[in-house]
């Protein structure tokens, strides 16, 4: 494998992807990074298309490592689009798996805490047993199991909560919400940790060269990251307009209601038990869970610089 050979994300427009263009030229100069996203390639596109596509891009592209960042992450909308969320999210994972495997080419890849049912107050582990609710999260499970089914390496990390610079998420609707309203109603009964698209690119950044390095030294699996402290949403709610105010990005906080799930009926059942064990993540690579707050007061700093 050439020492200059790229890295080949998956993925252009979406919250991780996005943070991995932005990072990546600063954090991995030495690796070229090639992006395929929609309309170079299509992941809900018939299985026997996606294959002949993804096999053109890698003999095209020779990448030192594949980073899967796309997904189909509308969860509510999963609930009447079940084939297209099980086509991205587990069909085409498959299909990435099997051709990565094929070539030993090392796969990154993301899916989620929806992965659980959601039950008790303990930090679910990696070995835990696996629950989805709905659609979405059935839907990146078998993902997961088809990664895992190709026998290939593989770094597979669950991740909740995700916000960032980009894209929609909940900081960003708080946002435009508080700044209508004087008063918000937001879910205090589900509870987990906020994880910036910006730490997971980090971290990611950081493990490719080891990765690459030694791959067999290195602790391929699954593993969980998530934001720390855990907290409700409501509880990230008030810290997001703590941290707007404070730079200018809202004149005054509304005032918050805490409110039950039932109060807030949505398409899709949400877990109420969010958080995610790291520890297993951090023995294994010595990199510490992400701070989400830090992460947060980063992000607001960028909006306020922006036109």
């Amino acid at each position: 494998m050439s020492a200059t050979a790229p890295l080949l994300l998956i993925g252009r427009q979406g919250q991780v992807a996005s943070a991995l263009q932005r990072l990546a030229p600063t954090l991995l100069p030495e690796r070229p990074l090639v992006v395929l996203g929609r309309p170079d390639l299509d992941l809900a596109a018939p299985a026997v298309e996606l294959e002949a596509a993804l096999t053109a891009a890698l003999d095209r592209h020779r990448p030192a490592l594949v980073l899967n960042a796309a997904a189909y992450t509308a969860v509510d909308r999963a609930e009447t689009e079940a084939a297209l969320a099980e086509a991205v999210n587990g069909t085409a994972v498959g299909v990435l798996a099997r051709q990565c495997a094929a070539r030993d080419l090392p796969l990154f890849h993301l899916s989620t805490d929806y992965v659980f049912d959601g039950s008790g107050e303990r930090p679910w582990r990696e070995d835990d047993p696996t629950g989805p609710l709905g659609v979405y999260g059935a839907s990146k499970l078998a993902g997961e199991q088809a990664l895992r089914a190709a026998g290939g390496r593989h770094l597979l990390l669950r991740v909740s909560w995700v916000f960032g610079h980009e894209g929609a998420n909940f900081v960003r609707t708080m946002l435009r919400l508080a700044a209508d309203r004087p008063a918000l109603r937001v879910v205090d009964d589900q509870v987990g940790g906020p994880t910036s698209a910006e730490a997971i690119a980090r971290i990611w950044l950081t493990l490719v060269p080891r990765a690459l390095a030694d791959p067999t030294g290195f602790a391929w699996g699954t593993y969980h990251v998530a934001g720390t402290p855990a907290l409700s949403w409501c509880g990230f709610a008030a810290e997001i307009f703590s941290q707007a105010v404070d730079l200018g990005l809202l004149s005054a906080a509304p005032t918050l209601e805490p409110i039950p799930t039932s109060a807030y009926p949505t398409p899709a059942r949400r877990p109420p038990n969010s958080r995610l064990d790291g520890t297993a993540f951090t023995a294994a690579f010595g990199l510490p869970q992400p701070d989400w707050r830090d992460d947060l007061h980063h992000c607001l700093l960028a909006w306020t610089s922006q036109p």
